[in-house]
């Protein structure tokens, strides 16, 4: 059976930017996973100590959807994205409701993931501040601040660290509304899965490290490993 995860990663597309500094908003749209999926289904693991789910991710049209397998049941899910919104919908008895609000900050089968980890849905919040650029150990990046603009979910500000070449993210942190951190998800490995229709070369996700933290100190709590198999190319298909 196919494996499937939202990682909105999980929205991550290394495409080329030009060398005059782009926009926030453009920073932001350049670090989604969307370019990558046209590709490739992508298929992995969460990993935490000796526990393994089983995920993988695919796009058909503007529907991102994924799945990942608990307790011998496939949980299913679909990432609905619009230009200034994504909506997130779980699959009951082969009907698709819209995810509560309320269970976003839930963490996934043990993981140090939750549901709007995988989604990244804050990828989508509004007006995305450029705060100029930091390096992320050897590689030059753009510092992109998001601020919630509602009340659901655990983070109130996320800080986004984007590839300055290739425009993936390499670091993420989210802090609470007391300005506390509580999760970082650190790009460890990147993989090339081909060329897009402009010939650019793109470059997605193979492993990304998942760290709970303690807001009162910062420091780490537990880690998850997300990690990617190489792909196979596909074709265009219809919806699932």
């Amino acid at each position: 059976m196919k494996q499937i995860l939202l990682l909105g990663g999980m929205l991550f597309s290394l495409l080329a930017h030009a060398q005059e500094a782009p926009t926030a908003e453009q920073i932001i749209g350049g670090a989604k996973m969307v370019a990558a999926l046209q590709q490739a289904d992508l298929e992995g693991n969460m990993t935490r100590g000796r526990d393994k789910v089983p995920v993988a991710l695919f796009l058909r049209n503007k529907d991102i959807q994924f799945q990942y397998y608990e307790k011998q049941v496939w949980q299913k899910f679909h990432l609905r994205m619009n230009d200034d919104v994504c909506d997130l919908y779980e699959m009951i008895n082969n009907k698709q409701s819209k995810f509560p609000v309320s269970r976003l900050a839930t963490p996934i089968a043990g993981m140090d993931l939750s549901y709007e980890d995988l989604a990244m849905r804050f990828f989508y919040w509004k007006k995305p501040v450029l705060e100029g650029t930091e390096r992320v150990g050897v590689y030059n990046c753009w510092k992109i601040r998001l601020n919630n603009p509602g009340q659901g979910g655990a983070y109130q500000v996320m800080y986004v660290w984007v590839h300055q070449k290739y425009g993936a993210f390499m670091k993420i942190e989210g802090f609470n509304r007391q300005g506390q951190i509580l999760k970082r998800f650190e790009v460890t490995d990147v993989m090339n899965i081909g060329k897009n229709a402009a010939g650019q070369e793109i470059y997605t996700l193979k492993q990304m490290n998942v760290s709970s933290m303690n807001p009162a100190n910062g420091r780490v709590l537990s880690q998850t490993k997300l990690i990617f198999n190489q792909p196979a190319m596909v074709a265009p298909k219809g919806p699932r």
